[in-house]
């Protein structure tokens, strides 16, 4: 199955976008890459789809309230979105957007800033915290907006000039004449490397960086029914962008601590339980362990080793979702090393009564036969 990206980068937002952010991004991809457009291109097809879907969870309060803490865990968008691909605009927006509509662009500055790098936390849980949720703290260490500049990266009193050289666009043209005809070439400024603003004069706490690295705890709540694996976002918590730029995220990442006693499968946890084999021949209650704690099931007389028995709700649920699964209980029989007379002598009277020998016999013991090959091999 391909893994679906992150619903902000399919449309080339950050994740403090706007609503009109949104839609304005919405359309302009829609528009690119809409079939009517790219006639037998299965790419753009795809693409239009992706978009359609990332638009529909983003452009929804709740959808990405959900998204924004869970990642595509929180969130269940058919392939493609719904409202027949359009994403939810009506027929005006669609006219407006293949017939001359026009689209707000983020200004120049805006799209400068650089944004902070995400960052990953591995946090370490146990089956049943998986199982039922739980709420832990987590200590973070990374780059925040510098509290003496407020991220400015100046000198307190003083403020970034707009650069001299690209005059705060970030950006400088050169144009080379050749036999072709002239050539516009455009890159980032060097006086300024694309920030539009030069610091004359820079903080002394965070030398004009604008960012200072700092610690901070943060509450996580786990969701009953995680897996090893899963994403907890947690937006504009990862490290401030350089000179006042935007935080990345944060990603907390669930891992589930292998367990002494059940193995989970999906929704369904499993276990073992050893019984004597005077149990599994009478029948009788047996305590097993579950993971509210012990509870006792019934074996049938005959019981075999293998044999399964299920205790329904007795598993983990699913993220966002009602219900439990099962616990399966698998059960081991025991054969005694160690046998007292009297336990020799009514296993002896068992086997009578079902007629088999066992035991010594007049050909001697399985250990006495192999003691007699060893020995005429020597001979």
């Amino acid at each position: 199955m391909a893994v679906k990206r992150d619903y902000y980068e399919v449309l080339g937002l950050g994740t403090s976008a706007s609503p009109d952010e949104i839609k304005s991004a919405y359309r302009r991809l829609a528009r690119q890459h809409h079939p009517d457009v790219n006639h037998g291109d299965s790419a753009a097809e795809s693409r239009f789809k992706e978009i359609n879907e990332a638009y529909e969870v983003l452009s929804n309060p709740e959808k990405r309230q959900r998204y924004d803490q869970f990642g595509h865990d929180g969130v269940n968008v058919a392939p493609g979105g719904t409202d027949f691909g359009f994403g939810g605009f009506g027929v005006g927006d669609i006219f407006d957007m293949f017939f001359g509509g026009t689209t707000r662009e983020a200004g120049p500055r805006g799209a400068r800033l650089q944004r902070g790098a995400d960052l990953r936390y591995d946090l370490e849980i146990t089956l049943e915290e998986a199982a039922f949720g739980a709420e832990r703290s987590v200590e973070i260490t990374k780059l925040e907006a510098c509290t003496l500049c407020n991220g400015t990266g100046a000198k307190e009193g003083s403020k970034p000039e707009t650069c001299s050289t690209c005059r705060g666009h970030g950006q400088v043209r050169s144009t080379q004449q050749t036999f072709l005809g002239s050539f516009s070439t455009v890159t980032t400024c060097p006086r300024c490397r694309g920030e539009g603003q030069t610091i004359q004069d820079p903080c002394n706490r965070c030398r004009g960086e604008g960012r200072e690295r700092r610690s901070k705890t943060l509450s996580v709540k786990i969701p009953a029914g995680v897996e090893t694996g899963a994403r907890i976002r947690f937006t504009g918590e990862g490290e401030a962008g350089p000179s006042g730029g935007p935080s990345g995220d944060l990603y907390v990442v669930t891992i589930v601590r292998p367990h002494t006693v059940f193995e989970r499968h999906g929704r369904d946890v499993a276990c073992e339980v050893t019984i004597s084999f005077a149990r599994a021949a009478l029948g009788g209650k047996v305590e097993v362990p579950t993971l509210e704690g012990k509870e006792e099931i019934f074996l049938p007389e005959g019981t075999q080793p293998g044999d399964v028995f299920r205790l329904a709700g007795k598993g983990v649920p699913e993220v966002g979702r009602s219900g439990r699964g099962d616990q399966h209980v698998v059960v081991r029989v025991m054969t005694p090393t160690r046998l007292n007379e009297r336990q020799r002598r009514a296993l002896h009277e068992f086997a009578a009564a079902s007629g088999e020998e066992v035991g010594e016999s007049g050909d001697g013991s399985i250990f006495e036969k192999i003691r007699n090959i060893f020995q005429g091999r020597k001979e």
